[in-house]
């Protein structure tokens, strides 16, 4: 168990909700962080961009379970869409309290998710790999009681094991800095899309956006002369 598992889990206190309903604790041992960059050894890994969805990919309407309210954040499909033909996997992560809270069932969350993702496909050509959700509500001084409520970076991890996804060339880009935070614990850079969800700036090293953005298309035109370097770069070391 990772140093902050541990101080999350003394946090919670005895009798609290289940640390780990992803099962993405070590079961004999061992270190989440290290397994975390390597979910499919030998295989080769593909870089992805980890997508909040609310306020970042869609417009922010709370506890929304209503799909005729759907309004994409502009530019997000044709940016997406660049960032796919690069070669980058596309996955959503989204914190969904209002489950937890009694807002929305998941049959309701499910329909809604199964529209967007269409609205994606037929509207810009955008196919999204996965869609990570974590259900649970924070407690009551508002941490994570579980180990897939951003900022914790459990979605992350669990969508890196099961794609065989590069968590070290990957980004996580969300409006809050729990979505900076997130990515940066996963070993994936963080940015922020500064579409003004973030309200309260609670400041550490781990929530410092890496490039904070207010638009699609810069976003994306970061995202590919990175991956070009990457490129570059892998082709540049011995083989």
């Amino acid at each position: 168990m990772t140093a902050w598992m541990a101080s999350t889990a003394a946090a919670m206190g005895p009798g609290s909700a289940p640390l780990d309903p992803l099962g993405l604790l070590p079961q004999q041992g061992g270190d989440l962080s290290a397994a975390s960059t390597q979910p499919h050894a030998g295989a080769p890994l593909r870089p992805c961009l980890f997508i909040d969805k609310d306020g970042t990919l869609i417009e922010n309407v709370p506890y929304n379970a209503d799909p005729a309210l759907l309004r994409f954040m502009p530019g997000a499909g044709a940016a997406l869409a660049r960032l796919q033909r690069a070669g980058l996997a596309l996955v959503i992560v989204t914190n969904q309290s209002g489950i937890a809270h009694g807002r929305f069932t998941r049959a309701q969350f499910a329909h809604l998710q199964q529209v967007l993702l269409q609205r994606l496909h037929d509207e810009a050509g955008v196919d999204i790999l996965d869609v990570e959700i974590c259900p649970h509500a924070p407690d009551v001084e508002g941490r994570p009681a579980c180990l897939c409520r951003k900022p914790a970076p459990g979605m992350l991890i669990r969508a890196a094991h099961r794609h065989g996804l590069d968590l070290t060339r990957s980004w996580m880009v969300g409006d809050t800095l729990d979505d900076v935070e997130a990515g940066h614990r996963a070993g994936a850079q963080g940015l922020l899309f500064d579409s003004g969800g973030e309200t309260v700036w609670r400041r550490s090293p781990l929530r410092r956006p890496d490039v904070t953005f207010t638009d699609w298309a810069a976003l994306a035109d970061h995202i590919e002369q990175a991956l070009t370097l990457q490129a570059g770069s892998r082709q540049a070391q011995p083989g």
